[in-house]
């Protein structure tokens, strides 16, 4: 058990607490020193330029990406795709990969956001505002976690070429969010990059972790006795065996 906690804190722990602390350096960074360095100069342009290129159907299409990306349907897929691959590949470590993979990354944006405190861009805001920072984007870095993850998989798991490609295309779901989120006016251009680094690390890390077959995570059995370990034999009490009276009688 003191070796599994020792290998989840070596493979897990320690590379998302050091993403974390990058996320946060990176943040302070950007809303201190690095405010008027280029791009940063020129990315609330990138901003108004979407929102003065705003249409009508454009609007509804970024409205349905964005759903996409919503907390509660991040959660459902999550789970609903989970159970799915138990069932069908009756064993355990792609859907906990899944699982981790988009706790992970929830975990560092939500610690992120109560480090840096960043508005969201100057335009007219397509979305109510949740009560975090601009920086990371939430919507991003979540469908890069569950749908890079999911692409992963599945194209583990497919046999023909053009099925893996297949399944590669959906990693167009967190690039269409990312465009989605800009286009709505919640986040910045650095807002949505530091989202896809969130997403893609945790979903490298996890892997490595979970998916690897070297990485063993079976716990020790319980209840036997180590083989270099014999119980004392009783001590014989009372007479003595049939053997030992004919030896005497001898």
């Amino acid at each position: 058990m003191f070796a599994v906690a020792v290998q989840a804190v070596k493979r897990i722990v320690l590379p998302i607490g050091a993403l974390l602390l990058f996320l946060i350096g990176l943040g302070l960074l950007l809303t201190h020193q690095a405010a008027h360095w280029w791009p940063l100069t020129v990315e609330d342009g990138v901003n108004r330029e979407f929102a003065a290129d705003r249409t009508e159907p454009l609007t509804a299409v970024s409205g349905w990406v964005s759903a996409v990306a919503n907390t509660g349907w991040i959660i459902a897929v999550t789970a609903v795709v989970a159970l799915i691959l138990r069932l069908v590949l009756h064993r355990w470590r792609e859907p906990i990969f899944l699982c981790l993979a988009v706790t992970a990354q929830a975990l560092v944006f939500f610690f992120t956001t109560k480090a840096i405190d960043r508005p969201r861009p100057d335009v007219h805001r397509l979305d109510a505002s949740p009560p975090t920072s601009s920086f990371p984007s939430g919507h991003t870095s979540a469908s890069v976690a569950l749908y890079l993850g999911l692409a992963l998989l599945l194209a583990g798991l497919a046999r023909h070429t053009w099925l893996k490609a297949l399944c590669w295309a959906l990693v167009l779901v967190p690039i269409g969010v990312a465009f989605s989120r800009m286009y709505r006016g919640m986040h910045h251009p650095s807002d949505v990059v530091a989202a896809f680094l969130n997403g893609i690390t945790c979903v490298i890390v996890m892997s490595r972790a979970i998916l690897d077959r070297a990485v063993s995570w079976r716990l020790p059995k319980v209840g036997g006795w180590p083989r270099s370990i014999s119980l004392p034999r009783p001590r014989r009490t009372g007479s003595a065996t049939p053997s030992s009276s004919r030896r005497a009688a001898v």
